[in-house]
């Protein structure tokens, strides 16, 4: 980086771990680009609710040449942002994805989107908060109640269809963002 790193805090009280795990993460991002000109963080806690912990907002901006490439997500949107270590993470991953995306566009490459794997729940474990999604090859997906989106957890049924990205966890293969597809459906009998 061509300036140094810039970390600010708004209703969150800094601290040297917090800020190590910051600059750890902001080289590694230095080192997958060169072209990286400049690089703010701001760690915040805008608001305490009620029903839940308190939850953590990262924002990151890049400076690279021809643009400014940010991350804002709002921390409502996933409560294993109550710990800021898992905010942080979660903030700079999506602003390596959105570097890598800038780094193919600059040498001409097109980004091809492919859709989304798609299945359907086979189990569910609403008192651990967890369950399994089926995938059309028979294989069985492991996802957190964290990791559903919109809906939410609670309103998932056996049978229903669902998007969701996958990645390999500690255990095997697991779900990191679960959409909603479609109703339950049913097999029917003959």
């Amino acid at each position: 980086m061509q300036e140094p790193l810039q970390i600010s805090y708004r209703e969150v009280t800094g601290s040297q771990a917090i800020e190590d795990a910051i600059r750890e993460r902001a080289d590694k991002l230095d080192e997958l680009s060169d072209r990286i000109t400049s690089c703010r963080v701001l760690v915040e806690s805008p608001h305490r609710h009620h029903h839940q912990g308190r939850l953590f907002h990262v924002r990151v901006e890049l400076a690279v040449p021809g643009r400014v490439i940010v991350v804002n997500r709002e921390p409502s949107e996933n409560h294993a942002h109550e710990d800021v270590y898992v905010a942080i993470r979660d903030a700079f991953n999506a602003a390596k994805r959105q570097l890598e995306d800038y780094a193919r566009e600059t040498r001409g490459v097109i980004k091809q989107h492919e859709e989304p794997p798609t299945g359907h729940i086979v189990r569910l474990f609403p008192d651990q908060n967890y369950g399994f999604i089926e995938t059309p090859d028979g294989r069985e997906v492991y996802f957190h109640a964290n990791s559903v989106i919109e809906q939410g957890f609670e309103r998932l049924e056996v049978g229903m269809a669902v998007r969701f990205a996958e990645e390999l966890g500690q255990h095997g293969p697991q779900a990191s963002s679960v959409h909603v597809a479609g109703k339950p459906h049913t097999l029917k009998r003959r």
